[in-house]
């Protein structure tokens, strides 16, 4: 039997994945293999960034859950960025990073 919340999970990994794909391009898909110990995010495709995804009731929940793990995964990645994509209920997606995170993005978009 599958685990309801594993499928709800799937779910939303796939609708970010297709959503982001459409709005920057760059293939970007879902990782298989969650759980590692060198666990390097849900989503593929996006240059130099860990992506986690989390679908929750309660927005809150999912990005306290999301942002717990969020730098270890950037470091196994070797990666710069790391962002967490919340579902919200309804189906607004959030994109949620450090302060710290969102400055180097702006940094790096302005050329400073």
């Amino acid at each position: 039997m599958t685990n309801p919340q594993k499928v709800k999970g799937d779910k939303a990994e796939r609708e970010i994945a297709a959503l982001l794909d459409a709005l920057i391009g760059g293939n970007v898909r879902r990782k298989l293999g969650a759980g590692r110990a060198d666990d390097t995010g849900d989503l593929h495709g996006i240059p130099n960034t860990v992506a986690e995804v989390k679908s929750y009731a309660n927005v809150a929940t999912g990005i306290r859950s999301a942002m717990a793990g969020l730098d270890v995964k950037r470091r196994n990645a070797g990666v710069d960025h790391a962002v967490a994509f919340i579902r919200r209920p309804g189906g607004e997606w959030l994109a949620v990073t450090t302060v710290e995170q969102w400055a180097t993005y702006h940094r790096e978009a302005v050329g400073a």
